[in-house]
This record gives structure tokens, C-alpha cells and sequence, in this order.
């Protein structure tokens, strides 16, 4: 069919939606409700689709369109349940099970005839995690049987009518709701409240007089204090008593109107600089006692002959400080003799490359940018050279950029089949380092490694390992990848033959570099983003700002050729 997406924004579940409906044979065209009704009404009518259906939407499709076209919008709350804030709700209710529910637009709010629902489990994390994870994996299962019974002209969708299904208002969640009380509320309550508006919109708070968003919420086990003192900073997070603990916060977001040059989401202790405040780092080993309850981004463990390095970055991004303490837990991973050494996240983003926000935040933003992909291909050519155990990335959710070229340094990657891949430096106008014009061709062929740098598309995980970017699938739900990827990690540390496959990769590494040396391909691609960083013309510096304040897009089409293309 051919099927028009409609969404205030392309973000992880529009994305996935697209990459999946593809993935079925659909034509699929996107076009962002963010400039009002026109552009949706003019989609419309020059596609004249067969199917609409808003993955993600935050405004009201316009009437005309819905009453001449069927218009499937997806809920992220069970059948019954209507309003603006169906997750928060959820989190803040701890429900144990919460649902998608994919209904036909009318003029009453999520009010329309069901064409499908599936629930999900809600485990114990942030509301963006739970939303790209779960609530995604549901989704999407929910419209494709939507999509299935469309097609099928005999379903009939169930009316909300009648006692059976009665209907559920939530209104909108409101920040006096999340407000912390922070001499009374439990750490259980706290981190509930950090959790349930991680990355938007944050919990209003008070900082030492500024008004600020904190940014997520992880429990600490030691460190104690005055009910909402500051008591430390890790990893640019920063550690707040509660009445019973304490909790860290990673990222702190000022508000608009304080007269911050940066008001959006970085690094809590550079806010804090900001502010003149000064903490004593808590620093913690990246290797840890299992019964540790604290947070940190960056750990390892040993189990048998396979190492994990586990690394979790707000957003995926990944700064020019993360890269560095990456790189030294790799260096110390090494020291430990493993035969497999597994990277990635045990549930979630792996990597989306550089820190744009913080890229942002700096002084000199160009300098800054050179200053992360150096130490982003540092990393990934510590990866690269690595001959005495086989690497494993393992992909719990999605990866895009840099972060997506990353993976490929690895030996193996290994991707859960609800994450989705975003190859390419394209749409902020990029050509990219992180030696992809090494890794890419190599594994996918030259003519599909400019397609897919070119088109700059997404791709879900099962069209990712069709073309060889991912050499497995992990079929599993986001709670169970973490102890799959143990399981296979252990059986591919017991092959037998694993000794002659490390010697036939240090052999082929040998006979790459002699052809040409990895200094070669860093040298050109630096090269060409070393002239878009230090261009104030480039279309980088734009796209950039407006990706980071969160400024709509001048295009509604976000399918559409990228501007500011450099190759």
C-alpha cells in the first residue's frame, strides 16, 4: 500500500514505524505536522495514500483529511485510556502493564474505533527508555496487525461505546505533579519523578536559586546528606540527598528564561560550573561488587572467558570526556585476557557519536567538535586494532552516526531486532569520520555503502542484517537481550576453533594495513570534517543549533534530500 505518516516529529518510533512498514513492502512518505495543517492537507493530496497513520503526534490531524481518508493514530495507553500524557500516567500509577492501542481518528481525542491493541510490561526505568524499548516493540506490532486488517476489508474496528470498554481521561501531566519535595519524599519517590520525565520535560526544580530541569534519576547506596544537599559529581552527573539516600541526576536543563546562553540538556556538573558551583568527585572503579547500588556509565565484568564492557550515555551521545573514559575502560578491559570482549549498553541507545548539545554548550563549538571526533576515532581505533580476542557490539537499541560506525570497528555485531540504525552523517551535514570509509564497504559493498550514506534513511535491525551491516539478530524483548547476549557471548568464547578465528582476524588486519595503513583513511576523513567545522558557513553549525534547541525543521518533509550534503 502506499501509506503517508503523519508526526510532529521523525523521532525513534516514527523511525521505526517507517523502517518497518518498508520492511513489509509499503511505500512509505513522511510528512511533520510541525508548521500547521497546510502541509499535511498538500501531502495529501499529492500522494493520495492509501493508509494515514501518526506514529507520534501532538496536535489534532486536520478534520477534512480525516473525514475523507482513514487515519490510524497510535495511543501509548491500553484500549479506554485517553489523553496527552498516557505515559506518565502510567509510570506515575506504577502499573505493572500498560498497552498501544491503534485507533481511527475523530473529532473526540483518542475516542475512535480500535483496529488494534497490545499491552507491554512496564519495567523500572526512564519514561524514554520505556517509550523507545516496550512501548515501541508494542507499537509496532500494533500497526502492522492494524495495517493487516486494513488491507483485509472484512475487519471491522471496535467502537469505544458501552459499558465494556469505559473510557479513562488523564489530563495533561503537569509540573506541579512532578514537583520533588525533597525533605519528605522517599528515594523511591524522587527517582520515580526523575524517571517518569527523563528527557522531556524534565522535573522543575530550584538550584541554589536557579530554576533548572533535572534529567533523569539512579539510586546511591553511600553517599549521604541534608535532604536536597548536593553532596558530589561523577561522570557529569551530580549526586542529591534525599530524606532516606540519595540519588544522581546526569543532566540538568535551565530554564529558557534564566539568561542561559545554553538553555537545554548537558552534562549536570557543566551547568552546575556555570553556576559557580564546585563538587567533590566521587569517582568508582569501572569494575564494581555486583551488589553495588550506584550510578555510573561506564562498568565492566568478567564472566568466565568473556569480558562485558558496559557503557549507557544520556541520549546515546557521546562527549569528548565519555569517549576518553571509554577508551581508558577499553585500554583496562584489554589488560584482562578474555577471548571475547563484548561492548554496548544492556538495554537501549548504543551509541549516537559525537555530544552535539554539549558541541553547543561550548565556547567555541568548532573546536569543541574537532576536539570529540579525535577522541570518538581514538576509541574506535583502539577497537580496530585489537587482534588477541574477538570484539562483540552488542546493539540493545539504536544506533545512528558515529555510534552506528562504531559498532562496526567491532568483530561481531549483534543487534536486538526491535533497535534501529541511522548509518549516516548526512542530515547535520556531515561526511563523518570514525573510519567508516574502512568499515562500511567492507561489509556491505561499496555501491550500498553510498546508498546508504547518500539516501541517509533508517533501516530496522532485520534489513540491517539482510545487507551485512549486523551479523545477528537477538530476537528477544529489552529486558531479556542483556542475558541472551551472555548466553552467546559464552558459547562463542567455548568454539573450539576460537583461537584460529583471533590468529585469521590478526592476519587479515596485518594484510589491510599493509594495503592501506588506518592512518590514511582517519587523515581524509578528518580532513573533510575538519572543513566543515571551521567553516561558520556550513550548514553543520545551523542544523546543529537547531537540532539541539529543538527548533522545527524548515522542511515538513524529513524524507526529502538533506541540506547541507558535503560530499
Amino acid at each position: 500500500m502506499d501509506i503517508l505518516l503523519v508526526a510532529s516529529a521523525f523521532n525513534s518510533l516514527s523511525q521505526r514505524v517507517y523502517a518497518e512498514l518498508v520492511d513489509q513492502g509499503h511505500r512509505v512518505d513522511v510528512v511533520l505536522a510541525t508548521h500547521g495543517a497546510d502541509p499535511v492537507r498538500a501531502a495529501v493530496r499529492e500522494l493520495r495514500p492509501d493508509l494515514i497513520i501518526a506514529p507520534m503526534l501532538k496536535t489534532a490531524l486536520p478534520e477534512d483529511v480525516w473525514r475523507e481518508h482513514t487515519c490510524l493514530i497510535v495511543h501509548p495507553g491500553p484500549p479506554g485510556d485517553r489523553g496527552p500524557s498516557s505515559l506518565d500516567w502510567a509510570l506515575a500509577e506504577r502499573a505493572p502493564y500498560w498497552g498501544v492501542t491503534v485507533l481511527q481518528a475523530e473529532a473526540a481525542m483518542d475516542a475512535g474505533d480500535i483496529w488494534a491493541a497490545v499491552p507491554f510490561p512496564v519495567p523500572p526505568v526512564g519514561k524514554s527508555d520505556l517509550y523507545r524499548n516496550e512501548a515501541s516493540d508494542a507499537a509496532v506490532a500494533a500497526v502492522l496487525l492494524a495495517v493487516r486488517r486494513y488491507a483485509d476489508a472484512s475487519y471491522k474496528p471496535r467502537p469505544q461505546t458501552g459499558d465494556a470498554l469505559p473510557a479513562v481521561w488523564r489530563d495533561f501531566f503537569r509540573q506541579e505533579r512532578r514537583r520533588i519535595d525533597w525533605d519528605n519524599d522517599s528515594t523511591e519517590t524522587v527517582l520515580r519523578k526523575l524517571r517518569g520525565a527523563d528527557s522531556q520535560p524534565g522535573v522543575l526544580d530550584e538550584l541554589l536559586g536557579h530554576e533548572v530541569f533535572l534529567h533523569g534519576g539512579h539510586p546511591e547506596d553511600q553517599l549521604r546528606g541534608r535532604p536536597g544537599e548536593l553532596l558530589a559529581t561523577r561522570a557529569g552527573a551530580v549526586c542529591r540527598a534525599t530524606r532516606d539516600g540519595a540519588v544522581w541526576i546526569p543532566e540538568l536543563r535551565p530554564r529558557k528564561s534564566s539568561g542561559d546562553p545554553a538553555p537545554f540538556r548537558r552534562p549536570a556538573a557543566s551547568v552546575l560550573a556555570s553556576l559557580s558551583v564546585r563538587l567533590p568527585e566521587a569517582p568508582v572503579p569501572f569494575e564494581m561488587p555486583a551488589d553495588r547500588r550506584t550510578w555510573t556509565d561506564i562498568r565492566y565484568r568478567r564472566r568466565g572467558d568473556v569480558g562485558f564492557l558496559n557503557f549507557s550515555f544520556p541520549g546515546g551521545a557521546m562527549s569528548t570526556d565519555q569517549c576518553r573514559r571509554l577508551l581508558a575502560a577499553y585500554e583496562c578491559a584489554l589488560a584482562d585476557p578474555t577471548w571475547v570482549l563484548v561492548l554496548g549498553a544492556e538495554r537501549d541507545f548504543f551509541s549516537n557519536g559525537i555530544h552535539l548539545n554539549v558541541i553547543e554548550a561550548a565556547a567555541d563549538p568548532a573546536e569543541e567538535s574537532w576536539t570529540n571526533i579525535n577522541a570518538m576515532d581514538d576509541l574506535v581505533e583502539a577497537v580496530l586494532r585489537t587482534t588477541d580476542r574477538l570484539v562483540v557490539a552488542a546493539l540493545a537499541g539504536n544506533a545512528a552516526a558515529g555510534g552506528a560506525m562504531f559498532a562496526l570497528a567491532a568483530d561481531r555485531v549483534w543487534c536486538r531486532s526491535g533497535a534501529v540504525l541511522n548509518p549516516h552523517y548526512r542530515r547535520m551535514g556531515l561526511y563523518g569520520s570514525e573510519f567508516w570509509t574502512y568499515t562500511l564497504p567492507s561489509r556491505v559493498g561499496a555501491d550500498t555503502a553510498h546508498r546508504l550514506t547518500t539516501e541517509a534513511l533508517p533501516l530496522s535491525a532485520a534489513s540491517a542484517a539482510r545487507i551485512g551491516l549486523v551479523d545477528r539478530l537477538v530476537p528477544t524483548g529489552p529486558g531479556e537481550f542483556a542475558a541472551e547476549v551472555e548466553r552467546l557471548a559464552a558459547d562463542l568464547a567455548a568454539t573450539p576453533d576460537l583461537p584460529q578465528r583471533i590468529a585469521a582476524k590478526a592476519a587479515a588486519r596485518r594484510s589491510d594495513e599493509e594495503a592501506r595503513p588506518l592512518a590514511d583513511y582517519r587523515r581524509e576523513e578528518l580532513a573533510r570534517m575538519r572543513a566543515v567545522f571551521f567553516d561558520p558557513e556550513a550548514p553543520y553549525h545551523a542544523l546543529r543549533s537547531a537540532f539541539v534547541r529543538k527548533k522545527p525543521a524548515a522542511s515538513t518533509r524529513p524524507l526529502a534530500p538533506a541540506a547541507g550534503d558535503t560530499r
